[in-house]
């Protein structure tokens, strides 16, 4: 993987001096793109994975900026973004037909909130999906409502947003409040019972062990592999479809489907069907593979 990357500086002029050196790397040109990553895919070459990231360290200090307000070092959420790409690239595979900087994003962003969820608060801002888009848009949401003052939102403000980003209005006054800032470790602290301490120790540890995470990763690696290697009995038409309906964050409609392959709408439905269908045999037929294998 790549081993010169540029370093984001802190103090004053470190940002923009990190942008000065960043855009001396050039732009890739598709076709010089796809033969570096194939190239790096086939012989892992570090020198073509170096040229792959550094050509893409713009796309991830632009993406870098649009999380500036957390309260965290600018340079952290770019080097966690950079750990992203260098993930984007190692997984890259040129031959599927789409740009690195469109694979890439996901990857990018997907490091830098996960960053933001692990650093921004020690209490537990929550793991699922919705949580996250919740804890992401809150603000965006509250500016655009213009529910701009610290306090509690008014119950009109918090049905609206509950509505939008579809979780419980709990959720909201919860992550609301829990978004007001973090209280410190330190602060005394005396119960009910006059006992006296800090915060720090009645905090309990809820997450799972070690070995728990482990595993869950484990199984949804497993999980994305079988499913990408059902999707190679799609034809190219069917994988466009299936990952536009049904592995999109928006899917697409059938309607911009319908225009982008001159058919029908009930057509890209019945090929969004039978490219579920396909695929689904192809994972049942690999998981039993699998199973058996592992028996063996």
């Amino acid at each position: 993987m790549a081993r010169n990357v540029p370093m984001l500086v802190a103090g004053e002029g470190g940002l923009s001096r990190y942008l000065d050196e960043i855009r001396r790397f050039p732009m890739l040109e598709p076709q010089e793109e796809y033969m570096l990553a194939k190239r790096y895919r086939e012989h892992d070459d570090p020198a073509a994975a170096e040229k792959l990231v550094n050509s893409h360290l713009r796309l991830v200090a632009k993406i870098a900026m649009g999380y500036r307000g957390y309260g965290l070092p600018i340079g952290e959420v770019v080097s966690e973004g950079n750990v992203g790409l260098m993930q984007a690239v190692k997984r890259f595979e040129p031959e599927r037909g789409f740009r690195l900087a469109t694979y890439a994003m996901w990857w990018i962003k997907a490091a830098i909130q996960e960053y933001i969820l692990r650093s921004w608060s020690l209490v537990k801002m929550g793991t699922t999906a919705n949580q996250k888009r919740l804890f992401f848009n809150l603000r965006r949401l509250k500016s655009k409502i213009q529910a701009l003052n610290e306090g509690d939102l008014k119950p009109e403000q918090v049905q609206e947003i509950a509505t939008k980003l579809g979780v419980s209005e709990e959720e909201v006054v919860s992550m609301n409040r829990r978004l007001g800032g973090d209280a410190s470790l330190n602060a005394p602290i005396r119960s009910a019972e006059a006992e006296s301490g800090e915060w720090q120790d009645w905090l309990v540890d809820e997450s799972d062990s070690q070995e728990t995470l482990l595993a869950n990763q484990e199984e949804l690696d497993q999980r994305r592999k079988l499913l990408s290697d059902a999707m190679e009995v799609l034809n190219e038409r069917e994988r466009r479809i299936f990952e536009a309906r049904r592995l999109a964050e928006e899917p697409v409609t059938l309607e911009d489907l319908s225009a982008e392959f001159g058919v029908s709408r009930e057509r890209v439905r019945q090929i969004e069907v039978r490219a579920f269908e396909k695929v689904q045999q192809a994972v049942q037929k690999s998981a039993r593979a699998l199973e058996h294998s592992t028996l063996n």
